[in-house]
This record gives C-alpha cells, sequence and structure tokens, in this order.
C-alpha cells in the first residue's frame, strides 16, 4: 500500500478571482468533475470531514506555517455503514463530544439522526460542487463552483508536498492578496459559527441593488456596502413580454461589476435573487444562463410572496416598531409586495403587479404630463389595488423601495445619501403631494436638479409616488415610516445563518 504523504495547501474563497482563473486554465489542460458532498464542521475542530459518494473522509491538519499555508494529512477513507469506533474518532478530531454509541456500524442516515443532528456543536452542510482540476510540475491546482443553501461561491486552492512551490504557484497566479481559508472554516462562517462577510445581490425591473456585511462572531452585522444601481432590465417588457437585448447587456454588466466587487471586499459566499421583472419576462432564461456563464453564479428568481416575507423580516428586524397590526409594503419597478402583520408574526402576504416602470411606459410619466394623465394614471394604479379594498387602517404603516427611499431623501434636501436620516422618516400625504407636483411639472432632466432625487430615478419617479400615495389611500392613512431595508436584508439573514 502505497504511503500517504501530507501535503502543503493554500486555499481562497471568494464570488469571482478575476484573471487568475485565466492563468490557470492557461497552465494545462483541465480535469472536470461535479459532485455532491455532505461537510461536517463544528465550533471548534479544523479537520476536513466531508462525505462523497457514500464515502467518510477526514483529513487532518497538521501544521501552519510562516506562510500560512496548511499542512493537511488524510486519515480516514471508509464506506458506509461505518464503524462506530471510526464515527468516534472523527468526532474527537472536531472536539465533539459524541453521544452514547450503540451500534458496531452507522449507515449515513443513522450517523445524521442519532448523532449529529442530535448536537448543537456540529452541523452537517450539503454542497455541490464543480471541479476543474490541473496537474502541473510539481503541485495541482483546483478551480471549483460551490454551492450551498441558495449561496454560491468559487474556490481555487494549490498543493503540493512542497510548501515553496505553493507560494510560487500562488505569486503566479496572481493570487497574493487573498486570505488562505480552509473549506471547514469557509462553511463554519457560512453557518454563523464563525465571522464573514456575505454578499447579496437582488436583482429587480428597475435596479439592481447590492449588499455586503460581515457578521461577527457572536452575530451582529455590520454593513461594508449597500447600494443599488438602476439599470432598467424591463424596459420594454409590459409591451413585449421579454427583456430586450440591450437591458439584459446593462443588467449583466452591472451585475459582472458586483461580483467581482463583492470579491474585493473579501465576501465568502453569495446570493442573488430576481423578482418581478424575470418572473415575468418569457424569455429571463436567456437571462439567467448569461449570468452564469459570465459570473459563475446562480439567480434564484422568488415568488412575490417570499420577497414580501424577507422585507417584513428585515424591517423588524431594524425599526424596533411598537406592538400592533403592521402593514409593510415595498415598490420596486415591476410590482410591490404586501406583508400585513401583528407584532412580530406575518398573517397575510401577497404580490400585485403595480411597479413604477409599467405606469411610467404606459402613462408617460418620465416627462411632465398633464393633470388629468395624472389622475388617470393614479385611477389606474388604485384600480390595480383593489387588493387592499376594505382592509382596516394598520397602527403602523412602513415603507421600503427605491420610491420610498428618494422621496424621503427628497425631503430632507439630501445632496448625499444618508442611510441614518432617511431610516425613520416620516412621510405623510401633504408632502408626498408636494412630492408628485414636482415631479409632474418637470421633465426627466429638470428632475435630477432636485436635490436629494437619485439621478437614475427621474425617470420613473413620478410613478413611484403615485403608487406610494395610492397606498396611503387604500389603507386610510395619512403617513407612513421609511425603512431604508429589504429584501436583501432579509435574504442576508435567512441564507447566513
Amino acid at each position: 500500500m502505497p504511503e500517504i504523504v501530507p501535503r502543503w495547501e493554500w486555499r481562497a474563497f471568494a464570488p469571482d478571482f478575476g484573471a487568475a482563473k485565466d492563468r490557470l486554465a492557461a497552465l494545462g489542460p483541465a480535469e472536470v468533475a461535479e459532485s455532491d458532498e455532505l461537510y461536517l464542521i463544528s465550533v471548534a475542530g479544523d479537520d476536513n470531514v466531508k462525505v462523497r459518494n457514500d464515502v467518510l473522509e477526514q483529513k487532518h491538519l497538521l501544521h501552519v506555517n510562516e506562510d500560512k499555508l496548511e499542512q493537511w494529512l488524510p486519515v480516514l477513507r471508509a464506506d458506509f455503514p461505518v464503524s462506530a469506533d471510526d464515527i468516534g474518532e472523527v468526532l474527537e478530531a472536531l472536539r465533539v463530544t459524541p453521544p452514547a454509541l450503540t451500534k458496531a456500524a452507522y449507515t449515513l442516515d443513522e450517523l445524521l439522526d442519532e448523532v449529529v443532528r442530535l448536537n448543537e456543536a456540529v452541523r452537517a452542510i450539503p454542497v455541490h460542487k464543480r471541479r476543474e482540476r490541473f496537474s502541473l510540475d510539481g503541485w495541482l491546482a483546483e478551480h471549483t463552483d460551490v454551492g450551498s443553501g441558495g449561496a454560491s461561491t468559487r474556490t481555487i486552492a494549490v498543493e503540493s508536498e512542497d510548501p515553496a512551490r505553493v507560494i510560487a504557484a500562488v505569486r503566479e497566479l496572481g493570487l497574493e492578496s487573498f486570505s488562505n481559508v480552509s473549506v471547514p472554516k469557509a462553511l463554519e462562517a457560512f453557518v454563523g459559527f464563525a465571522a464573514g462577510r456575505f454578499a447579496v445581490v437582488d436583482i429587480g425591473t428597475n435596479s439592481v441593488k447590492f449588499l455586503v456585511a460581515e457578521r461577527s462572531d457572536v452575530g451582529a452585522w455590520h454593513t461594508v456596502v449597500d447600494r443599488a444601481e438602476v439599470t432598467r432590465l424591463g424596459e420594454g417588457l409590459d409591451e413585449t413580454g421579454e427583456l430586450s437585448e440591450s437591458a439584459m447587456e446593462r443588467t449583466l454588466e452591472a451585475v459582472a461589476a458586483i461580483v467581482r466587487e463583492a470579491s474585493r471586499e473579501r465576501a465568502l459566499f453569495l446570493a442573488a435573487v430576481g423578482t418581478a421583472g424575470l418572473r415575468r419576462a418569457s424569455n429571463s432564461a436567456t437571462f439567467i444562463d448569461a449570468v452564469r456563464g459570465r459570473c459563475g453564479i446562480e439567480i434564484e428568481v422568488i415568488p412575490g410572496e417570499e420577497e414580501a416575507r424577507l422585507a417584513y423580516l428585515a424591517v423588524m428586524a431594524d425599526l424596533g416598531l411598537a406592538q400592533g397590526s403592521l402593514v409593510v409594503f415595498d415598490t420596486g419597478g415591476g410590482s410591490s409586495q404586501f406583508t400585513f402583520g401583528h407584532d412580530d408574526r406575518v398573517e397575510e402576504q401577497f404580490s400585485v403587479d403595480v411597479g413604477a416602470a409599467r405606469y411610467t411606459e404606459r402613462f408617460g410619466l418620465d416627462r411632465a404630463v398633464s393633470e388629468d394623465v395624472l389622475r388617470a394614471a393614479l385611477e389606474a394604479i388604485a384600480a390595480d389595488l383593489a387588493r387592499l379594498d376594505g382592509r382596516p387602517t394598520p397602527d403602523a404603516l412602513v415603507g421600503l423601495g427605491g420610491a420610498v427611499t428618494n422621496l424621503a431623501a427628497v425631503q430632507h434636501g439630501l445632496a448625499t445619501y444618508d442611510p441614518d436620516v432617511v431610516r425613520g422618516t416620516v412621510l405623510d400625504d401633504a408632502e408626498i403631494g408636494r412630492q408628485i407636483e414636482l415631479y409632474r411639472t418637470r421633465d426627466a432632466e429638470e428632475r435630477r436638479e432636485i436635490v436629494g432625487l437619485q439621478p437614475g430615478r427621474a425617470e420613473i419617479i413620478l410613478a413611484g409616488a403615485c403608487i406610494v400615495r395610492a397606498v396611503l389611500a387604500q389603507l386610510d392613512s395619512s403617513s407612513l415610516t421609511v425603512s431604508d431595508r429589504g429584501l436583501r436584508h432579509g435574504l442576508l439573514r435567512e441564507r447566513f445563518v
């Protein structure tokens, strides 16, 4: 039997590695493989333990040298059912106190049900991988697309028996600026056992929203990046039922830049979702395929009800509202989401096809319009919001989304957007009416001169303000509270727990 030799490894995680992947591919032909694996991780343990092809594998971390390279030694490879002795040794390496192992051997299901799931200190994390493996003179390299729990990332690993060869390869690939992170440590951050940075991309009908946040080892979140870029993915969608080539290309460019930025910000994993525009377009698969091919990420198109639920969770975590009935609504380019609740309990959620981009195109609201046109638009919006008819006035009404936050920024005259000022702003009906008149009498170029208005929102802000006013009227509310939290913040807390 050949001697098992420990190998030195350097590994980094990022949503995108830029030119490094091309440099790696240029070094030689790749061996490509896909697999579904199950990692066992713990708070205290360092060993790499996984199940692949019904085999339990364990690598032991022997040493970390002065260059932060890690030396790993394979110590176990056992077919299921696995003996109780082997399972005991694996749990000991993970520094987990096992329950009494009453069987001589365990199937995978028995290991998970009777050992892993009864211990909060250990988690089983399913991971899908697509690996490109390169074998060169004296070292091995691997580029892997990794997916877990609706989030994705990439990892590049270099390994050799000689640590000097690993360092040289990392330099050759231009990866010195990335941190060396083992698979167990990356997954520990993913499930909340350790600190880490994570990214969320929300691809809407009018804009792409991007959030990077860092979670501390005690579970507190700190925002690193939180911004939106207007790409108008749904431009012309109402008329044709399809996403146009130019709109898809604009949005693809924005998403690609965001994925690169997520890597620069050291995000380990990224979750991407699509909303109303991608739900409605007959060719949304074309765009999703283009993003997958260009950026290596998978967009999950979520239902409107899920969009509403995640936004509600984000608001509840952000505003600390008093007890009572609460309605949270989120106005977007293609739809609006509503969640009705009481205290912290969600009672009803739904999405309606009431979006600023749709009414802008239908009534020409990207320019100055007459009072008659404005009246017709408000009547159409009210008709499409009929699902709100007859409902009681809530104790609290919270609005979120680009239209609402821009209305708040204009109210405060914010030349530079300040989330601390916007968050918690009260918009009353008189202020919304004042701004509607401000936008009704100006074309898009003139609106861009208004302090506080994001220039990319100039075309659709009048329609957005009309939707907000119609929601207040339908619910017989005189004002709303603004939150700048939304789907992306709720998704962050759900995917990276």
